[in-house]
Formats: structure tokens, C-alpha cells, sequence
């Protein structure tokens, strides 16, 4: 057996890339109908997150998640810990919508709701407001460094800062009352986990939002990777005509470009400088896009200068794209089995939370059998000793009436009234008695049963053991 000889590279002549170079990129701002529904979406999703805040409601603030007292106020509604189920249904509702918009049609929730894409589109508006238009900001970067341009990337940095830092001080005040927060960041007295969590979530936005940008969206977000498991050939999604478009290239407007063998394709590179991730949507589909739709915008705008059909850019099915289907025939085959059952299943999580907050019980009670031994008391009455823990999730002081049953002649020898102040708890100790006799030795079932003295609607049961000695 021949040995063939293999002469080793030295390392310092290797050249490895492990990474791929960034390369930046100047998106072209574009108006459009996609584009107008982006801008609907930011002012509402903002005005939702910075506006929520500062709402009042009983005399507190409407939302705040109070972690230091362990209550979540939601307008009317005061959760506790135990009520995470809610938390959990939320979850699965998020999860499950999800699902069913991608099946539909593709990464919506990235194109127009994801707040990476929203603080984006905000920061690229600023930046485009200070530094000029696409071209303008190109030969703003590659100028050498001068008062004007320090200047304009001052301006635009200070701006993204505020924003930034705002967006941070909204954020903490969901978990701190922001009333309060304002008055502490002003006198300089703001804790140490507030202004951790301040700068961190202020300085995440500024970054992401204003350098990284897509590569959030490439790089580190996991929707971009498992998307294509829930896309089908029926799912809508930006597409490009390739049968009508190609062969593209340049054309005279006059000029009957069929006639010289061209598709509608101009060649212009729209769609690509307009394009936030900066992927070219002729090429395919690519887990880059984030159906933002801008490329459809800026396509159809060329189109109608140059007095073509417009849709060569179009949200549409690879089915429909292959088959020659009519609109009326696409849309039947988007509102499939598969979207239906998602539908049904998501309609009826809804249903359930929605009639579960409906009839929630404003009132929360938990029984604690006392270890200490059962006493007996007089003619040979028998007393055990329970602690109960009970929890006014109303957000008005409110008086309850404990009652015990389940063995003949069980009473309260304790006090039997409780008074709660709104969205409070308490520890009570209550001392239950049965005659002799009136059990059988050993564990007994009893039921306590708390109930509110101006609402007898509002009313708990709970059950617990009354232990009878040998």
C-alpha cells in the first residue's frame, strides 16, 4: 500500500471564517399600502405601551404588576400568585395564535407587531429625519469625520438615547408604580434593581433597535429558524413572480419589452434596497424575510410607472404561484383543516378563560390543620385547632362569616367573623368543637365555609380533617 505524503499548512496561512462579515445595511424608506399598515400598527402597539402606564384606576395605577406584594392588578381584576393558571392560559393563547397566523400567513407577527421590528421602523425614521434619505446616509458614512457629520450623529444618537431610556423607565413602570418611579428618577433616589433594569431594558433597545437590527431578526430570534415547520404550500407568503418576471433587465418605458424576450422584472433593485433585512426576495423565499411587505410596496410603485400590471411582488400561495389559482380559489385553500382546527382550538381556550374571569370568585381560602394534639374540653367535647388563610382579592374592605359543617353539632368557638381590607390577606386562627361522642375516632372529614356577609354569592368551600383521639 502506497503512502501519499501530506505537507502541513502553517496556521498563520489558514484563512477561517467562522463568521459571516456584516455588511451594513441602508434600507429605503418606502410608502405604500403595507407600509401604512406597519405605521398603524406602531402607533397603536406604542401607544398601548407607553399610554397603559400611566392610567389610573380605584385610585391606583390600572396595570401594575406589584411583585414586591405579590398582586397583578389588571383594571378591575387583583391576581395572586395562585391564580398563574391565568398566566399559563395566556401562554398557550399567545402560542396557539401564533401558530395560526403562520399557517395563514406567514410571519405577520414580525412584520408588524414584533417590538424589534416596531423599535426599528422608529429608529430608522429618526435616523432618516437627521441623516437624509438612503443615498444621503451612504455618503454620510463613508465621509471623513467633520463638524456636520459629528453633529447629525450626535443629534441622531441623543435622539435613539431618549427614546431608548423612555422605553425603559414605561417598561420598569408596569412592576413599579410610575408616579412613583418619575418622582424617584427626578430626585435622584431611584433603587438599585429599578435602575438595573431601567438602563438594561433602555440600552436593549437602543442596541437592538439601532445597530443589530436584523441580525435580531437573523441571528438570534428562534421564530426565523422553526417558522418553516408550520408553513405549507397553501400558507401566504411574499412572493415573487419568477414565471411573469423573468428574464428581467433594463427597459426602455416605450419599448415593448416582450417583444425582446424580457419578463416585467425592470431590474431595478427596489425590493432589495427597501428591504430591512436586506435579502433579495427574486431569489426565493428565505427565513430572512419577515413579510413586512415592503418589497411589495416599492415593486408595485415601479410597476405602475412603468404602466405594468401591478403584483409581480404579491402576497400569494406557492400553490396558487404554480397552479394558475384564482383569488376566490387561494383563499379557500388558506382557510384549510389545519387553520380551522388551530381556530377552534384557540376559540374555545378563549371561551373558557374568558367565562373562568367571568365568574372568578373574589375571595381566596386556605385551610392549615394545627399539629398540636386534639384538646378535650368539657363533658368530653372535642376541639382541633385550624389556622386559615384567607385572601380579599376586591379592591373594597369586605367582612366574612366562617361556618364548619360535615359532622352533626361541629361549631366555632372562635371568633367566626373577619373583616379584610380591600386586596389584603389575613391568618386566622379558628378552634372547631364537636360533642362527644359525635365522630368516630380518628380523621374525620369537615368542610369550612367562608362566606361574604353583604355578597352571599361570594362564597368558598374548603375541606379539611377533624382528628378524634383513641
Amino acid at each position: 500500500m502506497k503512502t501519499i505524503p501530506i505537507t502541513p499548512v502553517p496556521l498563520d496561512e489558514v484563512d477561517m471564517a467562522l463568521f459571516e462579515e456584516r455588511r451594513k445595511i441602508y434600507p429605503r424608506l418606502q410608502k405604500g399600502w403595507f407600509a401604512s399598515w406597519r405605521w398603524v400598527l406602531v402607533f397603536f402597539t406604542q401607544a398601548l405601551f407607553y399610554g397603559t402606564a400611566w392610567l389610573s384606576w380605584n385610585d391606583r395605577q390600572a396595570v401594575l404588576f406589584d411583585l414586591v406584594h405579590r398582586k397583578f392588578y389588571i383594571f378591575g381584576m387583583v391576581l395572586w400568585p395562585q391564580d398563574f393558571i391565568y398566566l399559563s392560559v395566556l401562554l398557550v393563547i399567545s402560542a396557539l395564535s401564533l401558530f395560526l397566523f403562520t399557517a395563514i400567513a406567514g410571519r405577520l407577527f414580525c412584520g408588524y407587531a414584533c417590538p424589534q421590528t416596531v423599535y426599528t421602523e422608529i429608529f430608522m425614521w429618526i435616523e432618516n429625519k437627521i441623516e437624509g434619505d438612503r443615498n444621503a446616509r451612504m455618503k454620510l458614512d463613508e465621509a471623513p469625520m467633520s463638524a456636520s457629520k459629528l453633529r447629525k450623529k450626535a443629534l441622531k444618537h441623543g435622539a435613539w438615547l431618549v427614546l431608548a431610556l423612555w422605553t425603559g423607565f414605561t417598561f420598569v413602570g408596569y412592576f413599579t408604580p410610575i408616579h412613583s418611579l418619575a418622582e424617584e428618577v427626578f430626585t435622584f433616589t431611584l433603587g438599585p434593581w429599578e435602575t438595573f433594569w431601567l438602563l438594561f431594558y433602555g440600552f436593549a433597545t437602543y442596541g437592538n433597535a439601532g445597530f443589530m437590527r436584523e441580525q435580531v431578526c437573523k441571528y438570534m430570534c428562534p421564530y426565523a429558524r422553526f417558522q418553516s415547520a408550520m408553513f405549507d404550500r397553501d400558507t401566504l407568503i411574499v412572493t415573487y413572480d419568477t414565471q411573469r418576471g423573468e428574464p428581467r433587465g433594463g427597459r426602455n418605458k416605450k419599448v415593448d419589452y416582450k417583444a425582446q424576450g424580457l419578463g416585467s422584472c425592470v431590474d431595478c433593485n427596489i425590493c432589495v434596497q427597501v428591504c430591512p433585512t436586506g435579502i433579495d426576495i427574486r431569489d426565493g423565499l428565505q427565513y430572512e424575510c419577515i413579510a413586512c411587505g415592503a418589497c411589495i410596496d416599492g415593486c408595485d410603485q415601479v410597476m405602475e410607472k412603468m404602466n405594468y400590471p401591478k403584483g409581480l411582488i404579491r402576497y400569494t400561495t406557492e400553490h396558487a404561484l404554480d397552479s394558475g389559482l384564482t383569488p376566490k380559489e387561494m383563499w379557500q385553500r388558506v382557510f384549510r383543516l389545519r387553520t380551522l382546527i388551530y381556530s377552534g382550538i384557540l376559540g374555545l381556550i378563549i371561551l373558557a378563560a374568558a367565562l373562568s374571569l367571568a365568574y372568578h370568585v373574589p375571595l381566596k381560602v386556605d385551610v392549615i390543620r394545627d399539629r398540636s394534639v386534639p384538646k378535650i374540653v368539657d363533658e368530653g367535647a372535642i376541639e382541633n385547632v385550624y389556622k386559615l388563610q384567607l385572601m380579599n382579592t376586591q379592591e373594597s374592605a369586605r367582612q366574612f362569616q366562617i361556618s364548619v359543617n360535615g359532622i352533626n353539632g361541629a361549631s366555632i368557638v372562635s371568633e367566626s367573623q373577619v373583616s379584610l381590607k380591600s386586596a389584603s390577606g389575613k391568618a386566622v386562627a379558628v378552634r372547631v368543637r364537636i360533642p362527644a361522642h359525635a365522630a368516630e375516632k380518628g380523621s374525620n372529614r369537615i368542610r369550612f365555609v367562608v362566606t361574604d356577609t353583604e355578597t352571599p354569592a361570594v362564597s368558598v368551600t374548603e375541606k379539611a380533617v377533624f382528628l378524634v383521639p383513641h
